[in-house]
C-alpha cells in the first residue's frame, strides 16, 4: 500500500513561482479582516451569489444541471428538488452550508468525510451515500469519437478504508508542523484523495467541498465570497490536465504534486484578486452606483453580460444597472453586441480617446 508522507515532498514544492503565490495569498489573508469588516450587507450578498455559483459550477463539471431559475430556488431553499440532478444539487447545497457554518468543528477525519458524503446524497435515495466504494473503480475519459480510455486506476476497494485513514493521519501530522504551509499541503491532500477515489460517485464534488473546508480551517475564507468552484469550472481543461500530470506514478510514490499545487494556488490567488477588486468597488465612497457599474464594464476584459454585472455589483438593483447601461450606450461609451438573452456589452475605448 502506498504511504502518505507530506514531509518527504514538501521542499520540492517550494519553487520560486510557488513561493511567490504563497506570499500573495498570505498578503491577501492579512487584509482579509479589513475586507470582511468593510460592508457586511454587501458581503452577505456576495456570499449568496457565491453559494449559487459554487453549487452550479461544481455540479455542472460532473454534468449535473438544471435551469437557472430552478437552481436559484434550490440554493435559496425555496423549493423541493424534483429530478435526479436537482436532488444532487440540493445535497451539495446543504453540504456547502454545513461547511460554511461549521468548518471549525469538522476536522478531516474519515468518519466526518463519510458523513459529508452521506449528506451529499440525502435527497437522492441512493444507498451509496456515506459508504466507501464496494468494488474497484477506474477513472475513464470520454473521447469525442464516443470511445473511452482508462486515465487512472485508483486504490482497490478493499484498501480504501485504510488508505483514507492513513491519508488523514498524514495530513494531520503535516499541519501540526509549523514549518509546513497548509496552502501547500491542502492541494497535496486533495490530489491523494482523488487518486484514492474512495466513493462510487461524488469524488470530484467531495474534493471541491473538502478544498473549501480545509482552506477555511486554515483561515482562508475567500471561497465564501468568490466561487472557487466556478474558477475551476472555467478552467476545467487545465484542471483535468494537471490532475493527470500529478497522478503519474502515484501508486509507486513517485508522482509530482507540483502541477496540481500550482493550479490550486493560482486559483486561490485569482479568487483573492477578484474579492479585492469587488471590495474596492464596494467601499469607494466617491463612486455612485452608476459609476460602479461603469467601472465594472470599463475594467472587464472582453464582453460582459448584465447577469455578470449583477454578480459583480450585488448591492445594486437590476433597475439601476439597466438604466446605467442605457445611459452608457446612448453616450457611446459602451457597445452592445449580440442580442436577446445573451446580450453583452463592452467598453468603447475609441470613444474614450
Amino acid at each position: 500500500m502506498r504511504e502518505y508522507n507530506y514531509f518527504k515532498y514538501y521542499e520540492k514544492m517550494l519553487a520560486p513561482d510557488v513561493v511567490a503565490m504563497l506570499s500573495q495569498i498570505h498578503e491577501f489573508k492579512g487584509k482579509q479582516t479589513a475586507f470582511l469588516d468593510a460592508k457586511p450587507e454587501a458581503l452577505a450578498q456576495l456570499l449568496e451569489v457565491a453559494k449559487i455559483q459554487s453549487t452550479d459550477a461544481s455540479n455542472r463539471i460532473e454534468g449535473i444541471i438544471t435551469t437557472d431559475e430552478r437552481l436559484n430556488q434550490l440554493v435559496r431553499d425555496k423549493t423541493m428538488p424534483r429530478t435526479r440532478s436537482e436532488k444532487e444539487i440540493a445535497g451539495y447545497r446543504d453540504v456547502l452550508s454545513i461547511i460554511h457554518e461549521n468548518y471549525a468543528y469538522i476536522p478531516p477525519r474519515p468518519s466526518l468525510i463519510l458523513q459529508l458524503h452521506r449528506d451529499l446524497y440525502k435527497f437522492s435515495g441512493k444507498a451509496i451515500g456515506g459508504s466507501y466504494k464496494p468494488a474497484d473503480n477506474v477513472i475513464r475519459e470520454d473521447r469525442a469519437d464516443g470511445t473511452q480510455i482508462v486515465r487512472f486506476i485508483p486504490v482497490p476497494a478493499w484498501e480504501t478504508p485504510e488508505a483514507m485513514q492513513k491519508l488523514c493521519d498524514a495530513f494531520d501530522a503535516a499541519l501540526n508542523d509549523a514549518e509546513l504551509d497548509p496552502l501547500v499541503i491542502i492541494p497535496m491532500f486533495i490530489l491523494d484523495f482523488l487518486c484514492i477515489h474512495p466513493f462510487n460517485d461524488g469524488n470530484g464534488r467531495m474534493s471541491r467541498l473538502l478544498t473549501l473546508l480545509l482552506l477555511y480551517r486554515a483561515g482562508y475564507f475567500v471561497g465564501k465570497y468568490i466561487s472557487i468552484e466556478k474558477l475551476i469550472a472555467d478552467s476545467k481543461e487545465t484542471y483535468y490536465e494537471v490532475l493527470q500530470e500529478s497522478s503519474i506514478d502515484w501508486h509507486e510514490g513517485n508522482n509530482d504534486y507540483a502541477p496540481f499545487v500550482r493550479y490550486t494556488l493560482g486559483t486561490v490567488v485569482a479568487a483573492y484578486r477578484a474579492f479585492s477588486d469587488r471590495i474596492e468597488l464596494l467601499t469607494d465612497t466617491k463612486l455612485t452606483k452608476s459609476d460602479r457599474v461603469r467601472e465594472v464594464i470599463r475594467n472587464h476584459v472582453g464582453p460582459i453580460t448584465k447577469a455578470e454585472i449583477v454578480t459583480l455589483c450585488p448591492d445594486i438593483s437590476e433597475v439601476t444597472i439597466e438604466r446605467t447601461l442605457a445611459e452608457l450606450k446612448n453616450a457611446g461609451l459602451i457597445l452592445k453586441i449580440s442580442g436577446g438573452r445573451y446580450t453583452k456589452y463592452t467598453w468603447n475605448y475609441e470613444k474614450e480617446q
